[in-house]
């Protein structure tokens, strides 16, 4: 009987083979896409022209599309029609993932569904700064598109993107994950961007990026092309970073980011090695801001973050990324490494405007300037001995005063000054005005510096 054994077992493999072998295998994503398709939206919303900027980009946007090789003074109308997609996320509430370019400065927003039907949305809440924006509409009978974990995501896996580019309702097109985490695109503040090669064209922002399941893994956002036409190279916002803006919108409407005060560098083969670091991972601190949330928890500079919140950091822009969606007040634990022994500290996030209103209330007058110790000779001037003005803040009451980078401060409040610690003296004995001489290139006047402007 033993013998019979292997012999038995092959048979049935063999008709079990046939058997599978006999079942017809379909490459079609119908079914799943029968499924996904009426939960994405197409958006109009009339956008009104309220400053040259807008204008402007406009005007250059209409000359391309007409072929005018980019002629600035191509005729846009003062309302402009926004024409995008949305994907519902919650048929019970109404919820609508969409970017916040596509409705920002919209007069009213339209929601067609699949069906036809046309709904005026209310809009939630939006954040530029990840270009995430969340609508709702009161409808009966909505499909919505389950949200996949975005992290699980690799490079090579097929997705579908769903939208409505040029205003073509409904359109499909598929492709394979091109790559993953891209960020320094230069085209929102938060990245951390998707790549597909699943062509995506003008009118498909806002819509959906699915996985073979159906499920929403990112959100449409922006395409790179020389001619406004997809060459397969597109990118979504990831569904966990979306999800989590998302949350705060319904909670509180915005999205209130808090502030460590670090600064962080990606960790190079040669920092590994100079760290004795193995692997070559997480992010090394290179600034550690004055009285901020990171000094009060005890980084320090040469630091090595490995993980914050248990997220694990790979690279300085995680630390972005993981920070710019934690709210205010938020406290958080780091684990880094310090001459290789391993650290958890406790940190608590503070509010960047109350903690730029508090440092403004400190010094009114010269808030948002960097200034440098200057020595110079000058044809017209002579010997210059002063303070030159690097930066400034164009919010700061300096900028409002006409104070402008390159200038040389001489004298406040008709005392000399001939460095930075005597003109921060001055300033902080001055309780309703700065008078500063200034010299500008040739010429010298002077500038009344007013805590209110």
């Amino acid at each position: 009987m033993k013998k019979t054994y292997p012999i038995l077992f092959a048979l049935l493999l063999f008709f079990s083979l046939n058997t599978f072998a006999s079942i017809p295998v379909s490459p079609s994503l119908a079914p799943m896409l029968k499924k996904a398709l009426p939960a994405v939206v197409n958006i109009r919303a009339p956008l009104k022209i309220t400053d040259l900027n807008t204008l402007n980009r406009l005007q250059k946007e209409k000359a391309k599309e007409e072929g005018n090789n980019g002629d600035s003074n191509a005729p846009v109308p003062d309302k402009v029609l926004s024409v995008a997609s949305g994907v519902i996320v919650d048929a019970d509430k109404g919820y609508i993932l969409t970017n916040a370019h596509v409705i920002n400065e919209a007069q009213n927003i339209v929601v067609t569904l699949s069906d036809g039907h046309h709904y005026t949305a209310k809009m939630i809440g939006m954040d530029k700064a990840s270009d995430i924006a969340l609508l709702q509409i009161h409808a009966k009978n909505l499909t919505a598109i389950p949200v996949a974990d975005s992290n699980s995501l690799k490079v090579g896996d097929v997705v579908a993107a769903i939208g409505n580019p040029f205003g073509l309702n409904q359109t499909v097109t598929s492709g394979i994950i091109s790559a993953l985490g891209r960020t320094t695109l230069g085209i929102e503040n938060y990245e951390n961007f998707i790549q597909t090669d699943a062509p995506i064209n003008p009118g498909n922002s806002g819509g959906a990026l699915i996985n073979t399941e159906g499920q929403l893994i990112g959100i449409n956002t922006a395409i790179l092309a020389p001619d406004r036409g997809s060459i397969g190279i597109g990118f979504a916002i990831p569904s966990n970073m979306a999800k989590s803006v998302m949350q705060q919108l319904i909670q509180y409407g915005n999205v209130k980011r808090g502030v460590l005060g670090v600064g962080a560098q990606d960790i190079t083969p040669d920092l590994a090695s100079a760290f004795n670091l193995s692997p070559a991972s997480g992010a090394v601190v290179t600034l550690v801001v004055a009285n901020s949330p990171a000094q009060n928890a005890g980084l320090q500079v040469g630091d090595i973050m490995t993980a914050i919140d248990g997220t694990e950091v790979k690279n300085a822009n995680d630390v972005i990324n993981v920070i710019g969606f934690l709210r205010v007040d938020s406290k958080i634990k780091i684990s880094i490494l310090r001459k290789n022994k391993s650290q958890t500290l406790t940190a608590t996030l503070s509010d960047p405007q109350k903690r730029q209103q508090e440092n403004q209330e400190k010094n009114p007058f010269l808030y948002g300037v960097a200034l440098k110790d200057f020595t110079a000779f000058s044809p017209v001037h002579g010997d210059i001995k002063g303070i030159l003005v690097v930066t400034v803040d164009e919010e700061s009451n300096a900028w409002r005063s006409d104070l402008r980078p390159g200038d040389i401060i001489t004298s406040a409040n008709q005392e000399k000054v001939t460095s930075v610690a005597e003109l921060q003296k001055v300033a902080a004995d001055s309780k309703n005005l700065l008078l500063v001489n200034v010299l500008r290139g040739p010429t010298a006047f002077f500038l009344v510096i007013s805590p209110e402007q």
